[in-house]
């Protein structure tokens, strides 16, 4: 379905961003990836999938890395079809707590990284008539949790970048939606569960029902390759016509 086309994922190294980038690759996708941690390890597990592989380590709260990035692939598949925005970071503290150098990260990180390669992006996708814009948000894009401020404010953010880029694309074959997941098992999340275990005693499988049981009905784990499948059906012929929606995958968190 997406042979000869090209994804550029942010944040794709590990957890979210790579089960999406696998997904699209079994689609016959070309891969930008793009990260830190194990980037031979990612590297390889989307190789394995038989599709020509790229990385760039732009950090994502930088605008002349992402430039930098949007550059580089450019000049090595031609343009970026599809643009999966993924890349964020977290950080937990009340309002009047909260560190100013963490809102600036986050917000830069989670947010504007989104818009620079949305701007980036565009030009070659209209030209094209051509291209999927897939923003990772969070049921954080449409609820909000307390201590969480800058994140739910950035997702939120997100949510709506997403409507402004969809109306401004509604009449070109280009796209744009956004993904909104709960609770999903990647490593960040796997360290919280760990966390609780260990702060009130608890087995990891007690640790886990605390967690899920506080927001998300279904009382489990939204997986990666279940987010990529959706991506997937994004980019396919029957979501032409699906623009400017936050698409829960949350196991009815919002739904309460």
């Amino acid at each position: 379905m997406l042979q000869n086309k090209t994804a550029l994922v942010t944040g794709s190294t590990s957890g979210i961003g790579l089960g999406i980038a696998k997904a699209l690759a079994r689609q016959g996708a070309n891969i930008m990836l793009n990260g830190f941690g194990d980037v031979d390890g990612a590297r390889a597990e989307v190789e394995a999938l038989g599709v020509r592989v790229g990385y760039h380590g732009a950090d994502m709260s930088k605008t002349a890395d992402i430039e930098d990035m949007m550059r580089a692939a450019a000049a090595q598949f031609g343009r970026v079809d599809v643009l999966v925005n993924n890349a964020g970071i977290q950080h937990v503290a009340p309002v009047q707590d909260f560190p100013v150098d963490r809102w600036d990260a986050i917000i830069a990180i989670n947010l504007s990284s989104a818009f620079h390669t949305t701007r980036l992006a565009l030009p070659a996708m209209l030209a094209a008539n051509w291209g999927r814009i897939i923003n990772v948000a969070s049921v954080h894009g449409l609820v909000a949790s307390a201590q969480k401020s800058a994140y739910v404010a950035a997702k939120h953010g997100v949510v709506g970048l997403t409507k402004v880029t969809a109306l401004e694309t509604a009449t070109t074959g280009v796209t744009c939606n956004a993904i909104c997941p709960g609770w999903v098992l990647t490593p960040l999340v796997q360290k919280q569960v760990d966390a609780k275990a260990a702060a009130l005693g608890l087995s990891n499988e007690e640790a886990t029902k605390l967690l899920l049981g506080e927001k998300e009905p279904s009382m489990q784990f939204t997986t990666p390759e279940e987010l990529g499948e959706l991506a997937v059906f994004f980019c396919s012929p029957a979501a032409n016509n699906v623009r400017g929606v936050a698409w829960n995958m949350d196991g009815g968190w919002a739904a309460q």
